[in-house]
């Protein structure tokens, strides 16, 4: 009868059945991560808390997983219009009264101002939704907390990559001005552009652009003329390769632009789409100002190891008309749906095959098509 050689694992015991020859002392067995069968369950660092960090933490903790969500700074949000798809509130549980307006009109103003309403293609019962980011990103982390997920607020300085398939990847990350770490099996990154976690697994470089927004709160009566409307201005004076936005809010109204390849053009086109919508924004007040970088494609890396990449840390933004929430979303719960499935709901170890089968290669049948048309229109 083969004997049983037990494996240690710094975080886990791990039990691996192996048949070892009783007159070999040395062989060496080769071992696949995959076949790892841990004696606790396994254990996720998600690193970002928006919609596609929240998402993955939710299926996560829901198929079993030991789950860990890092966010920085959960009461502030990076800038962003706002405006999600119908498909959106069919797929998540976004509840009514997060939605602050439902615009039914949704006007292109060209240079020479001629303007076309596309919300007419909308059937009756339909509407974009427009919400604020910390509003939704709240609501999602407060999800996964929900379904078992341990939020953690603080900031990841660092990730760890093991040198070997056995061992522990190490979150490391300032809590209360305390350095700390963590030991977990899988990493998920999902903290925008900038992404800690792509740089640790050396994941490439990719092309960024700055998004610009100022959110002005409007009296009453001028936020009437914007109770069901949002506007996209082209041009080069207020965009050169993509649009400027006016999205209404519960009490004011969103006013951006992007993408930009240079900070020095911020100053020059966001002046280009205050000019013109100061007639209908006379009076309001500039409340917060953001500016944050968004990808125009797609990492060279999204899985390395036993870490994936999803939504804009991935790269998941479309470039002709840069909706990025539903796709981070999207992109989060298929990651930590496949990650459940190929650890068997958390009591196998993963290895990067399980990842790029049961995530990559499923995400790319869905919706790489849609990105190289996106970014060719």
């Amino acid at each position: 009868m083969a004997a049983q050689t037990h494996l240690f694992h710094p975080l886990h015991s791990l039990s691996l059945p192996l048949k070892t020859p009783s007159k070999s002392p040395e062989f060496k067995p080769k071992l696949k991560p995959s076949t790892f069968i841990i004696s606790s369950k396994l254990r996720a660092a998600v690193v970002g808390g928006g919609p596609a960090g929240s998402s993955a933490a939710e299926a996560l903790a829901a198929g079993g997983i030991e789950t860990f969500l890092f966010e920085r700074s959960p009461s502030t949000a990076k800038p962003c219009g706002g405006a999600i798809p119908l498909c959106m509130l069919d797929e998540f549980p976004i509840p009514p009264h997060l939605i602050d307006r439902k615009v039914t009109r949704m006007k292109i103003i060209s240079p020479s101002n001629l303007a076309v309403d596309f919300g007419k293609t909308l059937k009756p019962h339909e509407f974009i939704s427009m919400l604020r980011r910390e509003v939704l990103d709240d609501f999602l982390r407060r999800c996964a907390e929900s379904c078992g997920a341990t939020l953690i607020q603080g900031l990841v300085t660092n990730v760890v990559v093991p040198l070997t398939n056995s061992s522990s990847y190490v979150i490391q990350y300032n809590k209360n001005n305390s350095q700390k770490s963590l030991a977990v099996d899988v990493v998920i990154g999902a903290e925008g552009a900038s992404s800690k976690v792509a740089k640790a697994i050396k994941a490439g470089d990719y092309t960024c652009a700055i998004v610009f927004q100022e959110r002005i709160k409007l009296p009453e009566e001028k936020m009437e003329y914007y109770e069901n409307l949002a506007e996209m201005y082209v041009g080069n004076d207020v965009s050169p390769d993509f649009y400027a936005w006016v999205f209404p809010k519960c009490d004011h109204v969103a006013v951006g632009t992007g993408p930009l390849c240079s900070k020095k053009d911020i100053k020059m086109l966001q002046h280009g789409i205050r000019a013109k919508v100061t007639p209908k924004t006379h009076g309001g007040q500039v409340t917060k100002v953001e500016a944050h970088p968004i990808p125009r494609h797609p990492r060279p890396v999204r899985v390395r190891g036993r870490v994936t990449l999803v939504g804009d840390a991935a790269g998941y933004v479309t470039k002709c008309s840069g909706e990025g929430i539903y796709f981070a979303a999207k992109s989060g719960r298929m990651c930590g749906e496949a990650i459940v499935t190929a650890s068997e709901g958390g009591e196998r170890m993963v290895s990067e095959d399980d990842l790029k089968r049961e995530y990559l290669k499923k995400w790319d049948e869905k919706y790489l098509t849609t990105f190289r048309f996106l970014d060719l229109l």
